[in-house]
C-alpha cells in the first residue's frame, strides 16, 4: 500500500531529481528515517486495481520521480531529497500530485438532507457558495468509515473530496444510504476509474507553502481573486486554456496553500506552469512528513473503521448537541471516549517506532500504541501519534517501543510545528 521502513534510519533509494537538486556530491539523497504506516485496509476499503496512475504520470517521469505504490496508485514519492522537498514546502512552496483522491459530486434536492444524515460535521454550516468543512463519515457502530472535506456550490449541489483508498467503498455506501432514503440526490465520481460517461474526469493538484499564493498568482493570474480567500473556501475560476479549476484554501501541511481541482486533460498543464513559476515539485514521502509534524490524521493509520473519532482526537468534527441524528451519531454517545490522541516527542533518537509499537508508562504499564511516526526533518528527531489511555498528561515523560528498545519520549500537543504562513 505504502513505503516501508524496514528499519529506524533507513537509507532511501538512489534518485536523481528536479534540476538536479541532491543532498551529497555523488547524488545520493541523505540517510533519512521515513514514515511507517501500516498496510491493513480496513472492513470499507476497496482499493483500486494496483499501479493505477493519474493524469500527472507524465510529467512524473519528466521530472525523473521516484515512482512507488500509494493506496494502489503509482505516484510520485520522491523526485531528489526527501528533505529539500519538506523544506521547500516550509520555506517556500511545493506541489503534490493529489490525483489519487476521489472528488465527488452530490446533485439533488435533497443534498443537504442526505449529507446532513451521513457526516458527523453539521452540513447546515455551510451557507455561502465555496465554503467546505472536514467531517468523518460513520457507520452505523460509530467507526469512521472515511475523513473527508465537503464544499457546499449551491442549494443543490455539494462536493466531497474522498481518501484514495476507501473512495469506492464511500460511493457505494452513499449511493445505498441515497437508496435507501428514496432521495433525489446523484452522486458523480469524478477520480479517472470510476468517472461516469460523459463526465470529464478532475485532477487535484495541492500547492503548498508561505509563497504557495504568490507563486500560484504568477501561474495562473486568471485565479487572482482567490488571494482573499480564507482557510476552508474555494471559489471557481476560468482558465483561458484549462477551462474551469476550482481553487480552494485547504491543505494538511500545515501551511498556507491552495488545493487545485482541474479537468484531467489540462491537469499536465497547470502542473508545468506551476513548475515554471518556481513551485518545487514534492513527493508523498515528504507529504507524510509535513502532515505528520502538522498532526494531521491519516485515515487508515490514525483512525479507521474500528476507531470511535472520539478516542482518535476528532470530537470536534462530531456534532452531539445540537439533535441532529446522522448514522453512527447514536454508537458514538453510547460508546464515549476512551482513549485519547497525543502527539509523542522523542527528543534526541531519530528512531522511528512503526505502527501500532507499544506506549508504556515510566514503570512499564502499557498506555497506549503509536498510530504512525515519522523523522521530522525540521525538529530533527523522531515523532509519532498515538492513542493512549485517558488522563495521560501532557508533558509526561513515557517510553516508545521501538524493536525491542524502549526509546524516551514526552506526551506533547499537536501540531509538533505550526507552519510559517
Amino acid at each position: 500500500m505504502y513505503w516501508h521502513a524496514t528499519s529506524p534510519l533507513r537509507k532511501p533509494m538512489r534518485a536523481t531529481g528536479q534540476r538536479g537538486a541532491t543532498d551529497q556530491a555523488d547524488g545520493r539523497a541523505p540517510d533519512c528515517p521515513i514514515a511507517y504506516l501500516p498496510t491493513e485496509p480496513n472492513a470499507m476499503t476497496k482499493a483500486p486495481p494496483p499501479w493505477q496512475s493519474t493524469p500527472l504520470f507524465t510529467q512524473h517521469l519528466l521530472l525523473r520521480a521516484r515512482m512507488g505504490d500509494v493506496d494502489g496508485w503509482k505516484l510520485s514519492v520522491a523526485y531528489g531529497s526527501q528533505i529539500e522537498e519538506h523544506h521547500a514546502v516550509r520555506r517556500d512552496a511545493g506541489m503534490f500530485d493529489l490525483s489519487h483522491l476521489c472528488v465527488a459530486d452530490l446533485h439533488g434536492p435533497d443534498a443537504r438532507m442526505m449529507l446532513g444524515s451521513l457526516l458527523s460535521n453539521d452540513v447546515g454550516k455551510l451557507k455561502t457558495p465555496g465554503k467546505a468543512m472536514y467531517s468523518c463519515m460513520l457507520d452505523t457502530s460509530g467507526g469512521v468509515i472515511d475523513d473527508l472535506v465537503v464544499c457546499y456550490l449551491g442549494p443543490q449541489h455539494y462536493r466531497a473530496v474522498l481518501n484514495a483508498r476507501t473512495a469506492i467503498g464511500d460511493i457505494a455506501w452513499i449511493r445505498a444510504r441515497v437508496h435507501e432514503a428514496r432521495a433525489e440526490v446523484t452522486v458523480v465520481p469524478r477520480r479517472a476509474d470510476c468517472v461516469p460517461p460523459g463526465v470529464e474526469p478532475l485532477a487535484v493538484i495541492s500547492v503548498q507553502g508561505p509563497r504557495a499564493c504568490e507563486k500560484v498568482l504568477r501561474a495562473i493570474p486568471a485565479a487572482r481573486h482567490a488571494e482573499t480567500l480564507k482557510p476552508f473556501n474555494s471559489t471557481l475560476v476560468r482558465e483561458p486554456e484549462a477551462g474551469e479549476l476550482m481553487v480552494a484554501r485547504t491543505g494538511k501541511t500545515g501551511e498556507d496553500g491552495f488545493e487545485l481541482m482541474v479537468t484531467a486533460a489540462h491537469a499536465g498543464r497547470i502542473w508545468d506552469r506551476l513548475h515554471a513559476a518556481g513551485i518545487v515539485a514534492a513527493g508523498q514521502h515528504a507529504w507524510d512528513t509535513l502532515r505528520l509534524e502538522a498532526g494531521v490524521h491519516r485515515y487508515g493509520h490514525d483512525m479507521d473503521v474500528h476507531t470511535s473519532p472520539l478516542d482518535a482526537g476528532l470530537g470536534w468534527s462530531v456534532d452531539l448537541d445540537s439533535g441532529r441524528d446522522f448514522v453512527g451519531r447514536a454508537a458514538v454517545r453510547a460508546r464515549g471516549q476512551t482513549q485519547q490522541f497525543v502527539g509523542l516527542a522523542l527528543e534526541g533518537s531519530g528512531a522511528v517506532p512503526p505502527a501500532h509499537s507499544t506506549v508504556t508508562s515510566e514503570e512499564g504499564a502499557v498506555i497506549g500504541t503509536v498510530t504512525s511516526a515519522t523523522y521530522s526533518p525540521t525538529l530533527g528527531f523522531a515523532i509519532a501519534l498515538a492513542r493512549v489511555v485517558p488522563g495521560v498528561r501532557i508533558g509526561a515523560p513515557v517510553k516508545v517501543e521501538v524493536y525491542r528498545n524502549r526509546i524516551a519520549a514526552k506526551v506533547v500537543r499537536t501540531p509538533f510545528v505550526r507552519g510559517a504562513s
